[in-house]
């Protein structure tokens, strides 16, 4: 049996054999210099108290033995790789509650030799020192090492695989042990959602905020800086694309002229997009109760903006290859380093006009104009920015 007890600024194991006498410890001490304990705790002579102190009488075979695992230093109990058949040294918090299974997995399996095998450092567990394992993070990284069972499944899935081929009885060791691992990561798994839910909360609170105080005092951004402070928004709310160029000038090879797009944005794989960003007051969706044939008929400011989108996009698509060498060199100081942009069928997004005085009927039909250019275009109203916004919260407060 091993227990681990404090004394003196020295974390010291304590050992006591469960069926037999500890004559072998010492045996093993005086013909080889040194013992191991489940194939994890090694010790010389010198770290035995019992031999130091001399206090181990004959007729006191099944008397515990001390060693010196630790010493304190700086709040933490410093244990030499040595003691652990590791290169580099451990370092535990001093109110780090211990036991064996701290140390040792299933059938006896040294955790810090298998840690070292990983990384070139110092360990450090609990308390405030910079990038130590906290106890939280170390406990499960214990639940992950594999028990009995989970060696069994896996050994079973791997006879499987050539089996399989040869006989038509055989059980699927392989399926079993997959079941097996999504049920235990599902239960250990880290939520990184409930991690990150507040940060998000608050940040979406705070883009939600900004947007409807914007919308209530349009009249006070110059357009210029309403297409700044919406841009920003995008970006936020759509965290696939990393970076927005302004002002990109483009080449029309279809006319041999050069074109200006307001603004390319890119995503995290390169990939390029075009935004259009209009302020509210300055495009509305449709006219005044008029119709053609029963349907309402959109503004030139809708059709127009529209049709530039789809311009610029074949545009962009004509320019290919010989396009993504000229943007990638012109840019390449703003992003990181061997990015590559690609012209691979931008789509549009564009952003413009109010949607909360529409009537049902051109609710509808609006709905429809959308859904016509939605391979290549997706068309947003401010009102649809906010509900987003709201939505995303709502979620995130369940």
């Amino acid at each position: 049996m091993i227990n681990f007890i404090i004394k003196d600024n020295l974390l010291l194991l304590k050992y006591q054999s469960d069926q037999y006498d500890n004559d072998w410890v010492i045996e093993k001490l005086q013909q080889f210099g040194k013992v191991t304990f489940k194939n994890t705790f090694t010790f010389t002579k010198s770290d035995c108290l019992s031999i130091q102190n001399e206090d181990i009488e004959e007729d006191e075979p099944f008397k515990p033995l001390q060693f010196i695992l630790g010493r304190l230093e700086d709040g933490y109990f410093k244990i030499d790789g040595e003691k652990l058949s590791t290169k580099f040294s451990l370092f535990i918090y001093k109110k780090t509650n211990l036991s064996v299974r701290f140390f040792v997995a299933t059938r006896n399996i040294s955790i810090f030799s298998k840690i070292d095998e990983l990384i070139k450092e110092d360990i450090y567990i609990g308390g405030d020192k910079l990038n130590a394992l906290s106890e939280k993070e170390y406990d499960y990284l214990l639940k992950q090492f594999p028990n009995s069972y989970e060696l069994k499944k896996y050994a079973q899935a791997r006879i499987t695989s050539i089996l399989i081929n040869h006989f038509d009885s055989v059980i699927d060791g392989v399926t079993n042990y997959n079941k097996y691992m999504n049920k235990k990561i599902s239960k250990k798994s880290v939520n990184l959602f409930e991690q990150f839910k507040e940060t998000e909360l608050r940040k979406y609170q705070a883009i939600l905020k900004q947007l409807e105080g914007m919308l209530k005092n349009e009249i006070a951004y110059a357009e210029l800086q309403w297409q700044d402070e919406i841009l920003q928004v995008i970006l936020l709310l759509y965290p696939k694309y990393i970076h927005a160029f302004k002002e990109v000038t483009i080449t029309d090879t279809y006319n041999n002229k050069k074109r200006r797009l307001d603004f390319l944005i890119v995503d995290s794989g390169g990939s390029v997009d075009l935004i259009e960003i209009i302020k509210p007051s300055d495009a509305h969706i449709f006219r005044e109760n008029k119709k053609y044939r029963d349907n309402f008929i959109p503004l030139k400011e809708l059709s127009g903006t529209v049709m530039q989108i789809e311009k610029y996009i074949f545009y962009l698509n004509k320019w290919g290859i010989k396009g993504e060498k000229k943007l990638t060199e012109r840019y390449k100081n703003q992003l990181p380093d061997n990015f590559k942009i690609k012209i691979i069928n931008p789509s549009g997004i564009i952003i413009m006009g109010r949607d909360n005085n529409l009537s049902p009927a051109q609710k509808e039909d609006f709905e429809i104009i959308r859904r016509k250019y939605t391979n290549i275009i997706d068309i947003i109203t401010y009102d649809d920015l906010v509900r987003r916004l709201r939505f995303i919260i709502e979620q995130l407060n369940i």
